[in-house]
């Protein structure tokens, strides 16, 4: 089910890569996550406002490094003339172009970007094709089922994402009006797949290797794109290869996730100072701390962390508790656009 996945001109050595999330994908954590095997990682969503007014401002948050290859570039806006300047503005900075038509909440819908495209797939038609004439780079969409439950408007914005252009699409099969509540209808997946001949990937309560194949399988989708499941758990890459390839994965442990931590830390630090490094890996250690005994209380501390010795205390805290028997995933990942 693992497979290399092509892309318009972007050959990926495989089909699991990591979603764009807002507040999360920066560069310290695509980072962590390209370590553990995601094959392709995407920046944070840009807004195209943004590019186009503040210009060095904004594109301070494409910052990356060699290593941080392919790079996928996340925009959203809804005017298919910014964002068509905005794709010619960061071409040199990535390999992808993605554009946002999913994002469910208010401040971003509320602008008529994100999934509030779904309403209207006339300008989505205009999006795409003005998007497609500005750039040479491969270009996909992600989006979600509909606005309303029931109103899928999935199968329609799939041919037109594919007769302006489109190089591949995600679609996330809740409706915007879920938000992140109940559970993802991979059956649109495969309707999504039976449709086009582009490549489709898939997105939605992958929060276990297990899931992630299953998806695969059952889908019959081109590739997966891992969000929330990676929160605090980075290694889910590592673990959908090794359980593709030989039925079984290794579980982390305690000492594994006192790593990861250190590892993120570290990489915040030299990328943004240590008082910022200090407040961001914070709400990390909330997904970190997961699945061991004391967690709760690890997660409170960090809390109130105010100091590097603060986290560093709390690491090797975390490093110094037995390991416990696998237990069911904890699912609450939080509420990120994706």
């Amino acid at each position: 089910m693992l497979k290399p996945l092509t892309i318009g001109s972007l050959v990926l050595e495989h089909n699991v890569v990591l979603a764009p999330l807002a507040g999360i994908t920066n560069l310290p954590f695509r980072l962590i996550c390209r370590q553990a095997g995601a094959s392709l990682a995407f920046t944070e969503m840009v807004s195209v406002n943004g590019l186009v007014r503040e210009g060095v401002k904004t594109l301070a948050l494409l910052k990356s490094v060699p290593g941080d290859r392919p790079l996928g570039i996340q925009l959203f806006g809804d005017k298919p003339s910014d964002l068509a300047e905005a794709a010619r503005m960061i071409e040199e900075y990535g390999d992808l172009v993605d554009i946002n038509m999913g994002c469910p909440v208010r401040k971003v819908v509320g602008t008529g970007a994100g999934s509030a495209l779904l309403q209207e797939p006339g300008k989505i038609a205009a999006v795409i094709r003005a998007v497609r004439a500005a750039t040479t780079l491969p270009l996909t969409i992600k989006i979600r089922s509909g606005w309303h439950c029931g109103d899928n408007v999935f199968p329609e914005v799939g041919r037109i994402a594919e007769a302006e252009g489109c190089d591949a699409i995600t679609l996330h099969p809740r409706s915007r009006s879920l938000m992140f509540s109940g559970q993802a209808d991979w059956a649109q997946l495969a309707e999504m797949k039976a449709a086009l001949s582009i490549p489709v990937l898939g997105s939605g309560d992958l929060f276990t290797p297990d899931d992630c194949l299953r998806m695969l399988k059952e889908t019959g989708c081109d590739g997966i794109m891992i969000a929330r499941g990676a929160l605090g758990a980075p290694w889910i890459f590592r673990q959908v290869r090794e359980l593709a390839n030989t039925g079984s994965y290794t579980p982390v442990g305690t000492a594994e996730r006192a790593d990861a931590i250190d590892a993120h830390l570290n990489l915040f630090i030299e990328e943004m100072g240590e008082a910022v490094a200090v407040r961001e890996i914070k709400k990390h250690i909330g997904w970190y701390a997961k699945g061991f005994a004391g967690a709760s209380e690890i997660r409170r501390a960090a809390n109130s962390a105010q100091y590097l010795t603060d986290i560093k205390s709390l690491t090797e805290k975390i490093r110094s508790i037995p390991d416990t028997p696998p237990h069911a995933p904890d699912t609450a990942r939080g509420e990120h656009a994706e």
